[in-house]
Protein backbone atom coordinates (compact mmCIF):
# COMPACT_ATOMS: atom_id res chain seq x y z
CA UNK A 1 0.00 0.00 0.00
CA UNK A 2 2.84 2.32 0.79
CA UNK A 3 4.50 2.32 -2.49
CA UNK A 4 0.72 3.16 -4.04
CA UNK A 5 0.13 6.25 -2.04
CA UNK A 6 3.94 7.25 -3.01
CA UNK A 7 3.19 6.88 -6.50
CA UNK A 8 0.04 8.69 -6.17
CA UNK A 9 1.53 11.04 -4.27
CA UNK A 10 4.80 11.52 -6.65
CA UNK A 11 1.66 12.41 -9.60
CA UNK A 12 0.32 14.85 -7.85
CA UNK A 13 4.14 16.55 -6.75
CA UNK A 14 4.86 16.58 -10.44
CA UNK A 15 1.41 18.51 -11.11
CA UNK A 16 2.50 21.22 -8.77
CA UNK A 17 5.81 21.18 -9.94
CA UNK A 18 4.66 22.28 -13.78
CA UNK A 19 1.35 24.09 -13.47
CA UNK A 20 2.91 27.04 -15.46
CA UNK A 21 3.74 24.25 -17.75
CA UNK A 22 1.16 22.22 -20.38
CA UNK A 23 0.53 19.31 -18.18
CA UNK A 24 -0.97 16.19 -19.81
CA UNK A 25 -2.61 13.72 -18.62
CA UNK A 26 -0.72 10.59 -19.85
CA UNK A 27 2.29 11.97 -18.14
CA UNK A 28 0.79 12.64 -14.71
CA UNK A 29 -0.79 8.94 -14.74
CA UNK A 30 2.61 7.71 -15.78
CA UNK A 31 4.19 9.21 -12.59
CA UNK A 32 1.95 7.02 -10.70
CA UNK A 33 2.35 3.82 -12.62
CA UNK A 34 -1.00 4.05 -13.81
CA UNK A 35 -2.88 4.18 -17.11
CA UNK A 36 -4.34 7.76 -17.88
CA UNK A 37 -8.03 5.75 -17.90
CA UNK A 38 -7.62 4.31 -14.44
CA UNK A 39 -5.55 7.49 -12.73
CA UNK A 40 -8.43 9.46 -13.89
CA UNK A 41 -11.45 7.47 -12.22
CA UNK A 42 -9.20 6.89 -9.18
CA UNK A 43 -8.24 10.40 -8.67
CA UNK A 44 -12.14 11.48 -9.30
CA UNK A 45 -12.89 8.82 -6.56
CA UNK A 46 -10.41 9.58 -3.54
CA UNK A 47 -10.27 13.37 -4.19
CA UNK A 48 -13.92 14.26 -4.80
CA UNK A 49 -12.84 16.39 -8.31
CA UNK A 50 -11.19 15.38 -11.61
CA UNK A 51 -8.12 16.18 -12.29
CA UNK A 52 -8.72 19.09 -14.55
CA UNK A 53 -10.36 20.57 -11.93
CA UNK A 54 -8.02 20.11 -9.35
CA UNK A 55 -5.52 21.66 -11.91
CA UNK A 56 -7.72 24.82 -12.45
CA UNK A 57 -8.13 25.61 -8.97
CA UNK A 58 -4.37 25.54 -8.71
CA UNK A 59 -3.62 27.42 -11.04
CA UNK A 60 -6.25 29.93 -10.34
CA UNK A 61 -5.26 29.57 -6.59
CA UNK A 62 -1.50 30.58 -7.70
CA UNK A 63 -2.51 33.33 -10.09
CA UNK A 64 -4.22 35.07 -7.62
CA UNK A 65 -1.42 35.35 -5.25
CA UNK A 66 1.02 36.45 -8.12
CA UNK A 67 -1.82 39.21 -9.06
CA UNK A 68 -1.81 40.53 -5.37
CA UNK A 69 1.72 40.18 -4.20
CA UNK A 70 3.37 41.55 -7.48
CA UNK A 71 3.30 44.11 -10.02
CA UNK A 72 2.77 41.67 -13.35
CA UNK A 73 0.81 42.02 -15.90
CA UNK A 74 -2.49 40.39 -16.22
CA UNK A 75 -1.41 39.02 -19.67
CA UNK A 76 1.59 37.83 -18.67
CA UNK A 77 0.17 35.86 -15.81
CA UNK A 78 -2.75 34.67 -17.91
CA UNK A 79 -0.29 33.12 -20.06
CA UNK A 80 1.93 31.24 -17.31
CA UNK A 81 -0.90 29.55 -16.36
CA UNK A 82 -2.13 28.67 -19.89
CA UNK A 83 -4.66 31.31 -20.92
CA UNK A 84 -4.54 32.13 -24.54
CA UNK A 85 -6.55 35.56 -23.93
CA UNK A 86 -6.97 37.96 -21.42
CA UNK A 87 -10.54 37.63 -21.77
CA UNK A 88 -10.16 33.98 -21.42
CA UNK A 89 -8.20 34.22 -18.25
CA UNK A 90 -10.65 36.62 -16.80
CA UNK A 91 -13.29 34.96 -17.44
CA UNK A 92 -12.00 31.23 -15.47
CA UNK A 93 -10.81 33.93 -12.32
CA UNK A 94 -13.98 35.23 -11.94
CA UNK A 95 -15.69 32.21 -11.74
CA UNK A 96 -13.59 30.71 -9.14
CA UNK A 97 -12.58 33.51 -7.50
CA UNK A 98 -16.02 36.12 -7.82
CA UNK A 99 -14.03 39.05 -8.44
CA UNK A 100 -12.08 40.58 -11.84
CA UNK A 101 -8.16 39.94 -12.13
CA UNK A 102 -7.65 43.66 -11.67
CA UNK A 103 -10.28 43.61 -8.74
CA UNK A 104 -7.76 41.04 -7.28
CA UNK A 105 -5.11 43.90 -7.45
CA UNK A 106 -6.78 46.12 -5.01
CA UNK A 107 -5.64 45.95 -1.37
CA UNK A 108 -7.94 43.60 0.61
CA UNK A 109 -9.64 41.87 -2.16
CA UNK A 110 -11.09 38.67 -1.01
CA UNK A 111 -9.56 35.41 -2.58
CA UNK A 112 -9.74 31.84 -2.90
CA UNK A 113 -7.09 29.70 -2.01
CA UNK A 114 -7.16 25.68 -2.60
CA UNK A 115 -4.11 23.98 -1.29
CA UNK A 116 -2.07 21.28 -2.72
CA UNK A 117 -3.62 17.54 -2.16
CA UNK A 118 -1.93 15.53 -0.14
CA UNK A 119 -2.82 11.67 -0.33
CA UNK A 120 -3.24 9.85 2.83
CA UNK A 121 -5.09 6.43 3.77
CA UNK A 122 -6.06 6.01 7.42
CA UNK A 123 -8.80 3.38 8.24
CA UNK A 124 -12.16 4.73 9.47
CA UNK A 125 -13.71 1.41 10.52
CA UNK A 126 -16.54 -1.14 9.55
CA UNK A 127 -17.01 -0.65 5.76
CA UNK A 128 -17.74 -3.61 4.81
CA UNK A 129 -17.49 -4.62 0.89
CA UNK A 130 -18.03 -7.85 -0.66
CA UNK A 131 -15.89 -9.06 -3.73
CA UNK A 132 -13.81 -12.21 -5.56
CA UNK A 133 -11.80 -12.74 -8.10
CA UNK A 134 -12.61 -15.20 -10.79
CA UNK A 135 -11.39 -15.88 -14.30
CA UNK A 136 -13.40 -15.31 -17.23
CA UNK A 137 -12.99 -16.45 -20.84
CA UNK A 138 -13.56 -13.69 -23.35
CA UNK A 139 -16.89 -13.21 -24.49
CA UNK A 140 -18.65 -10.68 -26.74
CA UNK A 141 -21.55 -8.21 -26.23
CA UNK A 142 -23.42 -6.07 -28.96
CA UNK A 143 -24.48 -2.42 -27.83
CA UNK A 144 -24.87 0.99 -28.66
CA UNK A 145 -21.54 3.24 -28.13
CA UNK A 146 -20.84 6.86 -26.99
CA UNK A 147 -17.88 8.53 -26.71
CA UNK A 148 -17.68 10.86 -22.86
CA UNK A 149 -15.11 12.98 -21.99
CA UNK A 150 -13.77 11.92 -18.31
CA UNK A 151 -14.16 15.34 -16.92
CA UNK A 152 -17.98 15.18 -17.38
CA UNK A 153 -18.59 11.68 -17.62
CA UNK A 154 -20.35 11.50 -14.53
CA UNK A 155 -22.62 13.54 -15.36
CA UNK A 156 -23.20 12.30 -18.84
CA UNK A 157 -23.16 8.60 -18.85
CA UNK A 158 -26.74 9.08 -16.52
CA UNK A 159 -28.12 11.08 -19.07
CA UNK A 160 -27.18 8.75 -22.48
CA UNK A 161 -28.54 6.12 -20.10
CA UNK A 162 -31.90 8.16 -19.84
CA UNK A 163 -31.95 8.83 -23.45
CA UNK A 164 -31.53 5.03 -24.29
CA UNK A 165 -34.04 3.89 -21.95
CA UNK A 166 -36.63 6.32 -24.39
CA UNK A 167 -35.26 4.28 -27.42
CA UNK A 168 -34.03 0.96 -26.10
CA UNK A 169 -32.94 -0.34 -29.37
CA UNK A 170 -33.98 -3.80 -28.71
CA UNK A 171 -31.27 -3.98 -25.46
CA UNK A 172 -32.00 -4.64 -21.81
CA UNK A 173 -28.67 -3.18 -20.72
CA UNK A 174 -27.19 -6.03 -18.95
CA UNK A 175 -23.62 -4.30 -18.95
CA UNK A 176 -22.25 -0.45 -18.97
CA UNK A 177 -18.48 -1.46 -20.34
CA UNK A 178 -15.75 1.88 -20.35
CA UNK A 179 -13.47 1.02 -22.63
CA UNK A 180 -10.50 2.49 -25.34
CA UNK A 181 -9.31 5.68 -22.72
CA UNK A 182 -7.42 8.04 -25.12
CA UNK A 183 -6.31 10.64 -23.05
CA UNK A 184 -9.51 12.43 -21.38
CA UNK A 185 -11.85 10.17 -23.60
CA UNK A 186 -13.34 6.76 -23.41
CA UNK A 187 -16.19 4.74 -24.75
CA UNK A 188 -19.07 3.54 -22.98
CA UNK A 189 -20.93 1.06 -24.13
CA UNK A 190 -24.98 0.18 -23.09
CA UNK A 191 -24.69 -3.51 -23.97
CA UNK A 192 -26.16 -7.26 -23.81
CA UNK A 193 -24.68 -10.81 -24.42
CA UNK A 194 -23.95 -11.04 -28.18
CA UNK A 195 -26.14 -13.83 -30.06
CA UNK A 196 -24.74 -14.34 -33.26
CA UNK A 197 -27.76 -15.93 -34.32
CA UNK A 198 -29.66 -12.72 -33.79
CA UNK A 199 -29.44 -9.62 -36.55
CA UNK A 200 -27.61 -6.24 -34.78
CA UNK A 201 -29.92 -3.78 -34.02
CA UNK A 202 -29.69 -0.34 -35.65
CA UNK A 203 -27.14 2.01 -34.34
CA UNK A 204 -25.40 -1.30 -32.46
CA UNK A 205 -21.82 -2.52 -33.14
CA UNK A 206 -19.85 -5.57 -30.95
CA UNK A 207 -16.95 -5.57 -28.52
CA UNK A 208 -14.69 -8.34 -27.36
CA UNK A 209 -14.20 -7.89 -23.87
CA UNK A 210 -10.70 -9.65 -23.22
CA UNK A 211 -11.00 -12.40 -21.03
CA UNK A 212 -8.65 -13.35 -17.54
CA UNK A 213 -8.54 -12.19 -14.03
CA UNK A 214 -11.81 -10.29 -12.75
CA UNK A 215 -12.26 -8.55 -9.31
CA UNK A 216 -16.02 -8.59 -9.11
CA UNK A 217 -17.63 -6.60 -6.79
CA UNK A 218 -21.05 -6.85 -5.10
CA UNK A 219 -23.44 -3.59 -5.33
CA UNK A 220 -26.63 -4.14 -3.14
CA UNK A 221 -29.21 -1.35 -2.56
CA UNK A 222 -30.82 1.48 -4.24
CA UNK A 223 -29.13 2.61 -7.85
CA UNK A 224 -27.28 4.55 -7.94
CA UNK A 225 -26.23 5.06 -4.51
CA UNK A 226 -25.18 1.55 -4.00
CA UNK A 227 -22.98 1.74 -7.15
CA UNK A 228 -21.12 5.09 -6.38
CA UNK A 229 -20.68 3.69 -2.89
CA UNK A 230 -18.85 0.58 -3.49
CA UNK A 231 -17.37 2.31 -6.92
CA UNK A 232 -15.74 4.97 -4.49
CA UNK A 233 -14.49 2.35 -1.69
CA UNK A 234 -13.21 0.40 -5.13
CA UNK A 235 -10.76 2.98 -5.51
CA UNK A 236 -9.87 4.29 -2.14
CA UNK A 237 -9.85 1.44 0.12
CA UNK A 238 -9.93 -1.65 -1.62
CA UNK A 239 -7.02 -0.42 -4.14
CA UNK A 240 -4.26 0.99 -1.81
CA UNK A 241 -4.49 -2.33 0.29
CA UNK A 242 -4.32 -4.58 -2.85
CA UNK A 243 -1.90 -7.16 -2.52
CA UNK A 244 -0.21 -9.41 -5.43
CA UNK A 245 -2.33 -8.25 -8.07
CA UNK A 246 -2.37 -4.77 -10.31
CA UNK A 247 -4.66 -3.39 -12.63
CA UNK A 248 -5.11 -4.43 -15.95
CA UNK A 249 -6.67 -3.40 -19.37
CA UNK A 250 -8.13 0.12 -20.27
CA UNK A 251 -11.65 -1.52 -19.65
CA UNK A 252 -14.14 -1.89 -16.86
CA UNK A 253 -17.38 -3.03 -16.87
CA UNK A 254 -20.94 -3.10 -14.84
CA UNK A 255 -22.90 -5.92 -14.47
CA UNK A 256 -26.52 -4.91 -14.26
CA UNK A 257 -29.99 -7.62 -12.65
CA UNK A 258 -33.15 -6.87 -12.71
CA UNK A 259 -34.17 -4.67 -10.23
CA UNK A 260 -35.74 -6.37 -7.34
CA UNK A 261 -39.33 -4.87 -5.82
CA UNK A 262 -37.41 -4.21 -2.93
CA UNK A 263 -35.14 -1.44 -3.98
CA UNK A 264 -32.86 -2.40 -0.70
CA UNK A 265 -32.30 -6.04 -1.98
CA UNK A 266 -31.34 -4.90 -5.48
CA UNK A 267 -28.26 -6.09 -7.06
CA UNK A 268 -25.94 -5.34 -9.25
CA UNK A 269 -21.73 -5.70 -9.60
CA UNK A 270 -18.60 -3.22 -11.03
CA UNK A 271 -15.91 -5.58 -12.41
CA UNK A 272 -12.43 -4.73 -12.52
CA UNK A 273 -9.98 -6.60 -14.78
CA UNK A 274 -6.93 -7.94 -12.78
CA UNK A 275 -3.39 -9.52 -13.02
CA UNK A 276 -1.18 -11.35 -10.71
CA UNK A 277 1.93 -9.23 -9.90
CA UNK A 278 5.18 -11.97 -11.02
Amino acid sequence: MKDWIEGFQASIDYIEQNLSEELNIENIAKTAALSSFYYQRIFGAMCGITVGEYIRARRMTLAAQELACSDNKVIDIALKYGYDSPDSFAKAFRNFHGITPAQAKETGASLRSFAPLHIKISLEGGNMLNYKIVEKAPFTVVGIKKQFNAETSYTDIPKFWSEWMSDMKGLKGMFGICADMDGKNFNYLIADLYEPWKDIPDGCETFQVPGGLWAVFMCKGPMPESMQQVNTQIWSEWLPSLKGYTLAGNYSMEFYLPPAKNPADTLNYICIPLKKVQ
